[in-house]
Protein backbone atom coordinates (compact mmCIF):
# COMPACT_ATOMS: atom_id res chain seq x y z
CA UNK A 1 0.00 0.00 0.00
CA UNK A 2 1.31 3.44 -0.82
CA UNK A 3 0.33 6.86 0.41
CA UNK A 4 0.06 9.93 -1.81
CA UNK A 5 1.17 13.23 -0.38
CA UNK A 6 0.11 16.47 -1.96
CA UNK A 7 2.50 19.02 -0.57
CA UNK A 8 2.10 22.62 -1.68
CA UNK A 9 5.27 24.72 -1.55
CA UNK A 10 4.73 28.43 -0.92
CA UNK A 11 7.74 30.40 -2.23
CA UNK A 12 7.17 33.30 0.15
CA UNK A 13 7.46 31.05 3.16
CA UNK A 14 10.73 29.40 2.20
CA UNK A 15 12.90 32.39 3.00
CA UNK A 16 12.04 32.78 6.67
CA UNK A 17 12.12 29.44 8.44
CA UNK A 18 13.90 28.27 11.61
CA UNK A 19 14.87 24.82 12.79
CA UNK A 20 11.71 24.44 14.88
CA UNK A 21 9.66 24.64 11.68
CA UNK A 22 11.56 21.69 10.21
CA UNK A 23 11.24 19.73 13.46
CA UNK A 24 7.47 20.25 13.43
CA UNK A 25 7.29 19.01 9.83
CA UNK A 26 9.42 15.96 10.62
CA UNK A 27 7.13 15.11 13.54
CA UNK A 28 4.08 15.49 11.29
CA UNK A 29 5.51 13.22 8.58
CA UNK A 30 6.57 10.64 11.18
CA UNK A 31 3.01 10.67 12.48
CA UNK A 32 1.67 9.99 8.99
CA UNK A 33 3.99 7.02 8.52
CA UNK A 34 2.94 5.66 11.93
CA UNK A 35 -0.70 5.95 10.87
CA UNK A 36 -0.04 4.15 7.58
CA UNK A 37 1.78 1.35 9.39
CA UNK A 38 -1.37 0.65 11.42
CA UNK A 39 -3.55 0.10 8.34
CA UNK A 40 -4.69 -3.52 7.63
CA UNK A 41 -2.21 -5.57 5.67
CA UNK A 42 -3.07 -6.72 2.18
CA UNK A 43 -3.95 -10.39 1.92
CA UNK A 44 -1.44 -11.60 -0.62
CA UNK A 45 -3.42 -14.79 -1.23
CA UNK A 46 -6.29 -12.69 -2.61
CA UNK A 47 -4.13 -10.79 -5.06
CA UNK A 48 -4.39 -11.79 -8.73
CA UNK A 49 -0.97 -12.16 -10.32
CA UNK A 50 -0.66 -11.07 -13.95
CA UNK A 51 2.44 -11.78 -16.01
CA UNK A 52 3.36 -8.73 -18.07
CA UNK A 53 5.10 -9.30 -21.35
CA UNK A 54 4.69 -7.84 -24.81
CA UNK A 55 2.60 -10.64 -26.27
CA UNK A 56 0.11 -10.64 -23.39
CA UNK A 57 -1.03 -7.05 -23.78
CA UNK A 58 -3.50 -5.93 -26.44
CA UNK A 59 -1.85 -2.90 -27.98
CA UNK A 60 -5.25 -1.34 -28.74
CA UNK A 61 -4.92 -2.44 -32.32
CA UNK A 62 -6.86 -0.76 -35.07
CA UNK A 63 -8.94 -3.21 -37.04
CA UNK A 64 -11.11 -3.21 -40.15
CA UNK A 65 -13.21 -5.59 -42.26
CA UNK A 66 -10.08 -7.28 -43.67
CA UNK A 67 -9.20 -8.54 -40.18
CA UNK A 68 -12.28 -10.77 -40.04
CA UNK A 69 -13.26 -13.85 -42.02
CA UNK A 70 -17.00 -14.07 -42.75
CA UNK A 71 -18.21 -17.53 -41.68
CA UNK A 72 -22.01 -17.54 -41.53
CA UNK A 73 -24.99 -15.20 -41.60
CA UNK A 74 -26.77 -15.41 -38.23
CA UNK A 75 -29.21 -12.52 -38.53
CA UNK A 76 -30.61 -9.89 -40.83
CA UNK A 77 -32.46 -6.61 -40.38
CA UNK A 78 -33.52 -3.49 -42.19
CA UNK A 79 -30.08 -1.89 -42.11
CA UNK A 80 -27.74 -4.82 -42.63
CA UNK A 81 -26.66 -8.28 -41.51
CA UNK A 82 -25.14 -10.01 -38.53
CA UNK A 83 -22.33 -12.45 -39.30
CA UNK A 84 -20.46 -15.06 -37.39
CA UNK A 85 -16.84 -14.06 -38.06
CA UNK A 86 -13.39 -15.31 -37.12
CA UNK A 87 -10.58 -12.87 -36.34
CA UNK A 88 -7.61 -13.34 -38.65
CA UNK A 89 -5.08 -11.02 -37.01
CA UNK A 90 -3.81 -9.82 -33.66
CA UNK A 91 -3.58 -11.44 -30.24
CA UNK A 92 -7.14 -12.74 -30.50
CA UNK A 93 -6.59 -14.35 -33.90
CA UNK A 94 -8.87 -17.35 -34.39
CA UNK A 95 -11.53 -16.07 -31.97
CA UNK A 96 -15.16 -16.14 -33.10
CA UNK A 97 -17.21 -12.95 -32.87
CA UNK A 98 -20.55 -11.63 -34.05
CA UNK A 99 -20.19 -8.80 -36.56
CA UNK A 100 -23.13 -6.43 -36.95
CA UNK A 101 -22.90 -4.51 -40.22
CA UNK A 102 -25.00 -1.37 -40.72
CA UNK A 103 -25.36 0.61 -43.94
CA UNK A 104 -24.74 4.30 -43.33
CA UNK A 105 -26.92 5.42 -46.24
CA UNK A 106 -29.95 3.64 -44.77
CA UNK A 107 -29.38 4.94 -41.24
CA UNK A 108 -28.72 8.55 -42.10
CA UNK A 109 -32.09 8.98 -43.84
CA UNK A 110 -33.75 9.30 -40.45
CA UNK A 111 -32.37 11.33 -37.54
CA UNK A 112 -33.94 8.92 -35.04
CA UNK A 113 -32.14 5.99 -36.62
CA UNK A 114 -28.86 7.87 -36.51
CA UNK A 115 -29.41 8.63 -32.83
CA UNK A 116 -30.34 5.01 -32.08
CA UNK A 117 -27.14 3.78 -33.73
CA UNK A 118 -24.98 6.16 -31.72
CA UNK A 119 -26.82 5.23 -28.54
CA UNK A 120 -26.25 1.52 -29.08
CA UNK A 121 -22.55 1.99 -29.72
CA UNK A 122 -22.09 4.24 -26.66
CA UNK A 123 -23.95 1.90 -24.33
CA UNK A 124 -22.11 -1.16 -25.58
CA UNK A 125 -18.80 0.53 -24.84
CA UNK A 126 -19.67 1.92 -21.43
CA UNK A 127 -21.82 -0.83 -19.86
CA UNK A 128 -20.07 -4.01 -18.71
CA UNK A 129 -22.09 -6.70 -16.96
CA UNK A 130 -22.22 -10.52 -16.93
CA UNK A 131 -25.69 -10.46 -18.53
CA UNK A 132 -25.13 -7.78 -21.16
CA UNK A 133 -23.40 -8.55 -24.44
CA UNK A 134 -19.85 -7.18 -24.63
CA UNK A 135 -18.53 -4.92 -27.39
CA UNK A 136 -15.05 -5.90 -28.59
CA UNK A 137 -14.44 -3.51 -31.50
CA UNK A 138 -16.26 -0.83 -33.46
CA UNK A 139 -15.02 0.65 -36.73
CA UNK A 140 -16.31 2.10 -39.96
CA UNK A 141 -15.61 2.39 -43.65
CA UNK A 142 -16.84 5.15 -45.92
CA UNK A 143 -20.09 3.25 -46.45
CA UNK A 144 -20.71 1.04 -43.40
CA UNK A 145 -20.56 0.78 -39.63
CA UNK A 146 -19.25 -2.37 -37.93
CA UNK A 147 -19.88 -3.55 -34.37
CA UNK A 148 -17.83 -6.57 -33.28
CA UNK A 149 -19.58 -8.29 -30.36
CA UNK A 150 -18.89 -11.41 -28.35
CA UNK A 151 -20.34 -14.41 -30.14
CA UNK A 152 -23.34 -15.93 -28.34
CA UNK A 153 -23.43 -19.43 -29.80
CA UNK A 154 -26.66 -20.40 -28.00
CA UNK A 155 -28.79 -18.22 -30.24
CA UNK A 156 -31.90 -16.29 -29.26
CA UNK A 157 -34.13 -17.19 -26.34
CA UNK A 158 -36.97 -16.72 -28.84
CA UNK A 159 -35.84 -19.76 -30.80
CA UNK A 160 -35.77 -21.99 -27.71
CA UNK A 161 -39.10 -20.67 -26.47
CA UNK A 162 -40.60 -21.25 -29.89
CA UNK A 163 -39.30 -24.83 -29.96
CA UNK A 164 -40.42 -25.56 -26.41
CA UNK A 165 -43.79 -23.86 -26.60
CA UNK A 166 -43.88 -22.84 -22.95
CA UNK A 167 -41.43 -23.01 -20.07
CA UNK A 168 -41.80 -24.56 -16.65
CA UNK A 169 -41.80 -21.95 -13.89
CA UNK A 170 -38.34 -23.00 -12.68
CA UNK A 171 -37.00 -22.51 -16.20
CA UNK A 172 -38.64 -19.12 -16.57
CA UNK A 173 -37.40 -18.11 -13.10
CA UNK A 174 -33.79 -18.78 -14.09
CA UNK A 175 -33.98 -16.50 -17.14
CA UNK A 176 -35.99 -13.84 -15.28
CA UNK A 177 -33.36 -13.66 -12.51
CA UNK A 178 -30.52 -12.92 -14.93
CA UNK A 179 -32.66 -10.45 -16.91
CA UNK A 180 -33.64 -8.59 -13.72
CA UNK A 181 -29.99 -8.06 -12.77
CA UNK A 182 -29.21 -6.77 -16.27
CA UNK A 183 -32.14 -4.31 -16.21
CA UNK A 184 -31.28 -3.20 -12.69
CA UNK A 185 -27.70 -2.47 -13.75
CA UNK A 186 -28.86 -0.44 -16.76
CA UNK A 187 -31.21 1.58 -14.56
CA UNK A 188 -28.37 2.33 -12.15
CA UNK A 189 -26.46 3.77 -15.12
CA UNK A 190 -29.42 6.01 -16.00
CA UNK A 191 -30.47 3.83 -18.97
CA UNK A 192 -33.96 2.60 -19.86
CA UNK A 193 -33.80 -0.50 -22.08
CA UNK A 194 -37.27 -0.24 -23.73
CA UNK A 195 -37.10 -3.28 -25.98
CA UNK A 196 -37.17 -6.39 -23.81
CA UNK A 197 -38.39 -9.38 -25.83
CA UNK A 198 -37.21 -12.97 -26.50
CA UNK A 199 -35.40 -11.96 -29.71
CA UNK A 200 -33.12 -9.59 -27.76
CA UNK A 201 -32.05 -12.20 -25.22
CA UNK A 202 -29.10 -14.35 -26.31
CA UNK A 203 -27.67 -17.51 -24.78
CA UNK A 204 -23.98 -18.32 -24.39
CA UNK A 205 -22.36 -21.76 -24.63
CA UNK A 206 -23.31 -22.60 -21.04
CA UNK A 207 -26.92 -21.42 -21.29
CA UNK A 208 -26.65 -18.08 -19.46
CA UNK A 209 -28.33 -15.05 -21.02
CA UNK A 210 -27.11 -11.69 -22.26
CA UNK A 211 -29.18 -8.75 -23.41
CA UNK A 212 -28.40 -7.35 -26.84
CA UNK A 213 -29.68 -4.64 -29.21
CA UNK A 214 -29.50 -1.31 -27.37
CA UNK A 215 -30.66 0.96 -30.18
CA UNK A 216 -33.94 1.88 -28.47
CA UNK A 217 -32.39 2.66 -25.09
CA UNK A 218 -32.70 6.07 -23.49
CA UNK A 219 -29.60 7.37 -21.73
CA UNK A 220 -29.06 9.90 -18.95
CA UNK A 221 -32.40 9.35 -17.21
CA UNK A 222 -32.25 10.47 -13.60
CA UNK A 223 -34.56 9.22 -10.84
CA UNK A 224 -38.12 10.41 -11.53
CA UNK A 225 -37.31 11.86 -14.96
CA UNK A 226 -39.56 11.05 -17.94
CA UNK A 227 -38.99 10.72 -21.66
CA UNK A 228 -41.60 10.77 -24.45
CA UNK A 229 -40.14 8.80 -27.37
CA UNK A 230 -42.60 6.31 -28.84
CA UNK A 231 -40.58 3.15 -29.33
CA UNK A 232 -40.38 -0.53 -28.55
CA UNK A 233 -42.17 -3.66 -29.73
CA UNK A 234 -45.95 -3.41 -29.46
CA UNK A 235 -46.71 -6.67 -27.62
CA UNK A 236 -44.24 -5.84 -24.84
CA UNK A 237 -44.85 -2.08 -24.76
CA UNK A 238 -46.04 -0.40 -21.56
CA UNK A 239 -49.30 1.60 -21.62
CA UNK A 240 -47.59 4.89 -20.76
CA UNK A 241 -45.50 4.63 -23.94
CA UNK A 242 -48.63 4.06 -26.02
CA UNK A 243 -50.44 7.03 -24.49
CA UNK A 244 -47.34 9.23 -24.83
CA UNK A 245 -47.79 10.71 -21.39
CA UNK A 246 -44.11 10.30 -20.61
CA UNK A 247 -42.39 7.21 -19.26
CA UNK A 248 -39.49 6.18 -17.07
CA UNK A 249 -37.64 3.03 -16.09
CA UNK A 250 -40.91 1.35 -14.98
CA UNK A 251 -41.62 0.48 -18.63
CA UNK A 252 -38.92 -2.19 -18.40
CA UNK A 253 -40.73 -3.89 -15.51
CA UNK A 254 -43.96 -3.96 -17.54
CA UNK A 255 -42.01 -5.60 -20.36
CA UNK A 256 -40.59 -8.10 -17.88
CA UNK A 257 -44.14 -9.01 -16.85
CA UNK A 258 -45.14 -9.44 -20.51
CA UNK A 259 -42.07 -11.61 -21.12
CA UNK A 260 -42.79 -13.74 -18.06
CA UNK A 261 -46.38 -14.26 -19.24
CA UNK A 262 -45.04 -15.15 -22.70
CA UNK A 263 -42.65 -17.75 -21.26
CA UNK A 264 -45.34 -19.42 -19.14
CA UNK A 265 -48.29 -19.33 -21.56
CA UNK A 266 -46.90 -19.25 -25.11
CA UNK A 267 -47.69 -15.63 -26.05
CA UNK A 268 -47.59 -12.12 -24.58
CA UNK A 269 -50.61 -11.16 -22.43
CA UNK A 270 -52.19 -8.74 -24.91
CA UNK A 271 -52.16 -9.73 -28.57
CA UNK A 272 -54.50 -9.53 -31.54
CA UNK A 273 -54.46 -9.92 -35.30
CA UNK A 274 -53.71 -6.23 -35.86
CA UNK A 275 -51.81 -3.49 -34.09
CA UNK A 276 -54.76 -1.27 -33.20
CA UNK A 277 -56.56 -4.06 -31.37
CA UNK A 278 -53.33 -5.10 -29.64
CA UNK A 279 -52.84 -1.53 -28.43
CA UNK A 280 -56.46 -1.35 -27.25
CA UNK A 281 -55.99 -4.57 -25.25
CA UNK A 282 -52.82 -3.24 -23.62
CA UNK A 283 -54.64 -0.05 -22.61
CA UNK A 284 -57.99 -1.51 -21.57
CA UNK A 285 -58.00 -5.31 -21.91
CA UNK A 286 -58.51 -7.77 -19.05
CA UNK A 287 -55.48 -9.75 -17.92
CA UNK A 288 -56.34 -13.45 -18.09
CA UNK A 289 -54.08 -15.70 -16.03
CA UNK A 290 -54.22 -19.49 -16.63
CA UNK A 291 -55.18 -21.57 -13.62
CA UNK A 292 -52.14 -23.83 -14.01
CA UNK A 293 -49.84 -20.98 -12.93
CA UNK A 294 -48.85 -20.99 -9.28
CA UNK A 295 -50.21 -18.30 -6.98
CA UNK A 296 -46.77 -16.69 -6.74
CA UNK A 297 -46.39 -16.51 -10.52
CA UNK A 298 -49.85 -15.02 -10.96
CA UNK A 299 -49.20 -12.44 -8.25
CA UNK A 300 -45.88 -11.36 -9.75
CA UNK A 301 -47.36 -11.00 -13.24
CA UNK A 302 -50.29 -8.96 -11.90
CA UNK A 303 -47.98 -6.59 -10.02
CA UNK A 304 -45.64 -6.12 -12.99
CA UNK A 305 -48.56 -5.45 -15.35
CA UNK A 306 -50.18 -2.68 -13.34
CA UNK A 307 -51.31 0.04 -15.76
CA UNK A 308 -51.02 2.65 -13.01
CA UNK A 309 -47.27 3.23 -12.94
CA UNK A 310 -47.13 4.19 -9.27
CA UNK A 311 -48.65 0.80 -8.36
CA UNK A 312 -46.33 -1.25 -10.58
CA UNK A 313 -43.73 -3.45 -8.94
CA UNK A 314 -40.29 -1.91 -9.47
CA UNK A 315 -41.59 1.60 -10.16
CA UNK A 316 -40.37 2.96 -6.82
CA UNK A 317 -36.94 4.28 -5.94
CA UNK A 318 -35.77 0.80 -4.94
CA UNK A 319 -36.28 -0.32 -8.57
CA UNK A 320 -35.15 -3.92 -9.12
CA UNK A 321 -34.73 -4.62 -5.40
CA UNK A 322 -38.51 -4.52 -5.09
CA UNK A 323 -38.90 -7.07 -7.89
CA UNK A 324 -36.20 -9.33 -6.45
CA UNK A 325 -37.95 -9.30 -3.07
CA UNK A 326 -41.15 -10.83 -4.48
CA UNK A 327 -41.93 -14.27 -3.06
CA UNK A 328 -41.69 -15.83 -6.55
CA UNK A 329 -37.92 -15.46 -6.02
CA UNK A 330 -37.89 -16.32 -2.30
CA UNK A 331 -35.45 -19.23 -2.75
CA UNK A 332 -33.05 -17.31 -4.97
CA UNK A 333 -29.59 -16.33 -3.80
CA UNK A 334 -29.00 -13.21 -5.86
CA UNK A 335 -25.25 -13.24 -5.27
CA UNK A 336 -25.16 -16.69 -6.86
CA UNK A 337 -27.18 -15.37 -9.80
CA UNK A 338 -24.71 -12.54 -10.35
CA UNK A 339 -21.80 -14.98 -10.06
CA UNK A 340 -23.44 -17.23 -12.69
CA UNK A 341 -23.62 -20.12 -10.22
CA UNK A 342 -27.21 -21.10 -10.99
CA UNK A 343 -27.46 -24.13 -13.26
CA UNK A 344 -28.93 -23.17 -16.65
CA UNK A 345 -32.03 -25.18 -17.59
CA UNK A 346 -30.80 -25.52 -21.16
CA UNK A 347 -27.29 -25.99 -22.49
CA UNK A 348 -26.83 -25.58 -26.27
CA UNK A 349 -25.76 -28.81 -27.95
CA UNK A 350 -22.93 -27.79 -30.25
CA UNK A 351 -20.78 -30.00 -32.46
CA UNK A 352 -17.97 -27.45 -32.77
CA UNK A 353 -17.08 -23.92 -31.73
CA UNK A 354 -18.45 -22.52 -35.00
CA UNK A 355 -21.71 -24.53 -34.91
CA UNK A 356 -24.63 -22.24 -35.88
CA UNK A 357 -27.41 -24.79 -35.35
CA UNK A 358 -29.02 -22.59 -32.67
CA UNK A 359 -29.77 -19.86 -35.21
CA UNK A 360 -32.56 -19.74 -37.78
CA UNK A 361 -31.71 -21.74 -40.91
CA UNK A 362 -33.14 -19.08 -43.18
CA UNK A 363 -30.20 -16.93 -42.09
CA UNK A 364 -27.45 -19.52 -41.74
CA UNK A 365 -28.20 -21.03 -45.16
CA UNK A 366 -27.50 -17.71 -46.88
CA UNK A 367 -24.09 -17.01 -48.39
CA UNK A 368 -21.92 -14.97 -45.97
CA UNK A 369 -21.37 -11.96 -48.21
CA UNK A 370 -21.00 -8.39 -47.03
CA UNK A 371 -23.33 -6.85 -49.63
CA UNK A 372 -22.05 -4.01 -51.81
CA UNK A 373 -23.29 -0.50 -51.06
CA UNK A 374 -25.81 1.26 -53.26
CA UNK A 375 -25.19 4.86 -52.24
CA UNK A 376 -22.10 6.94 -51.57
CA UNK A 377 -22.15 9.43 -48.71
CA UNK A 378 -20.59 12.87 -48.87
CA UNK A 379 -17.80 13.82 -46.50
CA UNK A 380 -20.17 16.00 -44.47
CA UNK A 381 -22.67 13.14 -44.12
CA UNK A 382 -19.90 10.81 -43.02
CA UNK A 383 -18.97 13.30 -40.32
CA UNK A 384 -22.12 12.35 -38.46
CA UNK A 385 -20.43 9.09 -37.44
CA UNK A 386 -17.23 10.69 -36.15
CA UNK A 387 -16.00 8.93 -33.01
CA UNK A 388 -17.70 5.63 -33.81
CA UNK A 389 -14.42 3.68 -33.74
CA UNK A 390 -13.75 1.67 -30.59
CA UNK A 391 -10.44 -0.01 -29.83
CA UNK A 392 -10.36 -3.15 -27.73
CA UNK A 393 -9.24 -2.65 -24.11
CA UNK A 394 -6.00 -4.15 -22.88
CA UNK A 395 -5.80 -7.43 -21.02
CA UNK A 396 -5.19 -5.49 -17.81
CA UNK A 397 -8.53 -3.69 -18.22
CA UNK A 398 -10.21 -7.08 -18.56
CA UNK A 399 -8.46 -8.48 -15.51
CA UNK A 400 -9.65 -5.73 -13.23
CA UNK A 401 -13.11 -5.24 -14.74
CA UNK A 402 -16.16 -6.24 -12.66
CA UNK A 403 -17.21 -8.64 -15.41
CA UNK A 404 -13.96 -10.59 -15.21
CA UNK A 405 -14.40 -10.99 -11.47
CA UNK A 406 -17.91 -12.31 -12.00
CA UNK A 407 -16.76 -14.76 -14.64
CA UNK A 408 -13.85 -16.00 -12.55
CA UNK A 409 -16.34 -17.47 -10.10
CA UNK A 410 -18.35 -19.39 -12.70
CA UNK A 411 -19.41 -22.91 -11.88
CA UNK A 412 -19.64 -25.69 -14.43
CA UNK A 413 -23.19 -26.04 -15.76
CA UNK A 414 -25.02 -29.30 -16.10
CA UNK A 415 -27.83 -30.21 -18.46
CA UNK A 416 -31.33 -30.27 -17.00
CA UNK A 417 -34.22 -31.54 -19.10
CA UNK A 418 -37.00 -29.05 -18.49
CA UNK A 419 -39.60 -29.75 -21.12
CA UNK A 420 -43.09 -28.64 -20.26
CA UNK A 421 -45.61 -31.36 -19.31
CA UNK A 422 -48.23 -29.21 -21.00
CA UNK A 423 -46.56 -29.47 -24.39
CA UNK A 424 -48.62 -31.53 -26.80
CA UNK A 425 -47.33 -34.68 -28.42
CA UNK A 426 -48.66 -33.60 -31.84
CA UNK A 427 -45.63 -33.19 -34.05
CA UNK A 428 -44.87 -29.62 -34.96
CA UNK A 429 -47.32 -28.04 -32.55
CA UNK A 430 -46.32 -24.95 -30.61
CA UNK A 431 -48.67 -22.44 -28.98
CA UNK A 432 -46.42 -19.78 -30.51
CA UNK A 433 -47.23 -20.73 -34.12
CA UNK A 434 -49.52 -18.66 -36.39
CA UNK A 435 -51.80 -21.70 -36.80
CA UNK A 436 -53.06 -21.26 -33.26
CA UNK A 437 -53.14 -17.43 -33.41
CA UNK A 438 -51.18 -17.04 -30.17
CA UNK A 439 -47.97 -15.54 -31.48
CA UNK A 440 -48.71 -14.54 -35.05
CA UNK A 441 -47.41 -11.00 -34.79
CA UNK A 442 -44.30 -12.16 -32.93
CA UNK A 443 -43.37 -14.73 -35.56
CA UNK A 444 -44.00 -12.29 -38.39
CA UNK A 445 -41.76 -9.75 -36.71
CA UNK A 446 -38.98 -12.28 -36.21
CA UNK A 447 -39.35 -13.89 -39.62
CA UNK A 448 -39.73 -10.78 -41.72
CA UNK A 449 -36.90 -8.71 -43.14
CA UNK A 450 -38.72 -5.41 -42.97
CA UNK A 451 -37.24 -2.08 -42.07
CA UNK A 452 -36.67 -1.60 -38.35
CA UNK A 453 -38.75 1.57 -38.49
CA UNK A 454 -41.72 -0.49 -39.67
CA UNK A 455 -41.38 -3.26 -37.10
CA UNK A 456 -40.30 -1.41 -33.99
CA UNK A 457 -40.89 2.34 -34.33
CA UNK A 458 -44.62 1.97 -34.90
CA UNK A 459 -46.68 5.17 -35.00
CA UNK A 460 -50.22 5.26 -33.64
CA UNK A 461 -52.76 6.21 -36.31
Amino acid sequence: MSAIFDIELQDAGLLHRDESDYEDEIDAVSGLFALVSQLPCVNLDAVMTVSIYEESINQREKVGPVDFELCKVIGKGGYGKVFQVRKKTGNDSGTLFAMKVLRKASIIKNQKDTDHTKTERNILESVKHPFIVDLKYAFQTHHKLYLILEYMCGGELFQHLNNEGIFLEDTARFYLCEIILALEHLHLQGIIYRDLKPENILLDAEGHIKLTDFGLCKEHIQEGALTHTFCGTIEYMAPEILTRNGHGKAVDWWSLGSLMYDMLTGSPPFTSDNRKRTIDKILRGKLNLPLYLTADARDLIRKLLKRQVSQRLGAGSSDGEQVKAHRFFRHINWHDVLSRKLVPPFTPKLKSDDDVSQFDKKFTSAAPIDSPVEYTLSESANGVFQGFTYEAPSILDDVFSPQSRYLSSMSQPRIVNARSPRKTTIRGFSPRTPHFHLHNLHLQRHGGMNNTEDTEMVELE
